[in-house]
């Protein structure tokens, strides 16, 4: 039924899920919990941070669903943030300095700052491209309005040193992940939400990992003629 209603929306992310759907869940397929250094574990908890879905693979997502199944007593909610708001938020001179900058994406990066560098046997994200290039500001391909396109796997900016992108990044996620552009939701069995990728950041929120916890992903696939990175230009 999930995959059936993304279909509204669009064909659902083949490079995310065979299947339509992946479970967000410390619930191993044999029932039991799994423990705090899976692999998975490490993504659920780089999830977090801020970020758009799939902004890391050549094609970002359209949009997303997210529906619950079992959810904790407590903790656990999604918030999202409004970064088109965002973006009308900030000084006019800042809005003027990131409006030709990009950065690369990469979940590899994200997680690794915040500690779980990538095991022998696992790979974060898809092999075989490089971290895609993406402008600060990205037009709304139906709206045309502007909105920052930042989040956690953000790094990198042409132009700049590491610690001047670093920087800036941190300070834009900081300004926009602010209310009143902030909403949190308290997940139900049953609840089902829906987010536009291209104009939208979002977060999980901690919960007790002694306490069992389904949620079901479906990313919508976005369009390479709007989704896809910014080829670099080639310089003589």
């Amino acid at each position: 039924e999930q995959i059936a209603f993304g279909r509204r929306f669009g064909d659902p992310d083949p490079l995310v899920a065979e299947t339509g759907t992946v479970p967000i869940s410390n619930r191993r397929p044999d029932g039991g919990l799994r423990d705090a250094d899976d692999d998975v574990m490490k993504i659920l908890r780089g999830n977090e941070g801020w970020h758009t879905d799939s902004s890391y693979m050549p094609i970002s997502a359209k949009a997303s669903i997210l529906s619950a199944e079992v959810v904790t007593s407590s903790g656990g909610e999604t918030e999202w943030a409004d970064m088109r708001a965002a973006f009308e938020a900030l000084d006019p001179a800042l809005q003027q300095r990131i409006a030709t900058l990009a950065a690369h994406h990469s979940l590899r990066y994200s997680q690794a700052r915040i500690g779980h560098a990538e095991p022998g046997s696992f790979r974060y994200g898809f092999e075989g491209f490089d971290p895609p290039l993406r402008p600060l500001v990205k037009l709304h391909p139906v709206t045309g309005r502007p909105a920052l396109f930042i989040g956690r796997h953000a790094y990198g900016i042409p132009g700049l040193d590491e610690a001047e992108s670093i920087r800036l990044l941190d300070d834009l996620l900081d300004l926009a992940c602010r209310p009143p552009r902030v909403l949190r939701h308290a997940w139900r069995p049953g609840d089902v939400a829906v987010w536009d990728n291209r104009c939208v950041l979002h977060r999980a929120r901690p919960y007790d990992p002694s306490q069992v916890r389904v949620l079901h992903h479906t990313r919508i696939a976005g369009d390479p003629a709007t989704e896809a990175g910014i080829v670099p230009e080639r310089r003589a």
